[in-house]
């Protein structure tokens, strides 16, 4: 049940559609922020419970 290649680029036509191009670049900005801050936050919760 993974995504396969034409599965992705229809997401993506879908994003590109909904967001446009100039929005893109702030929007992966704030998803890799918010990744970053998750698992920063899950490392954290893992040596509390050590």
């Amino acid at each position: 049940m993974g995504i396969g290649v034409a599965e992705l680029l229809v997401i993506i036509l879908i994003v590109l559609m909904i967001f446009g191009t100039n929005r893109l670049p702030a929007l992966a900005r704030g998803v890799g922020r918010g990744i970053k801050n998750f698992r920063e936050a899950t490392r954290k919760g893992d040596n509390r419970q050590n």
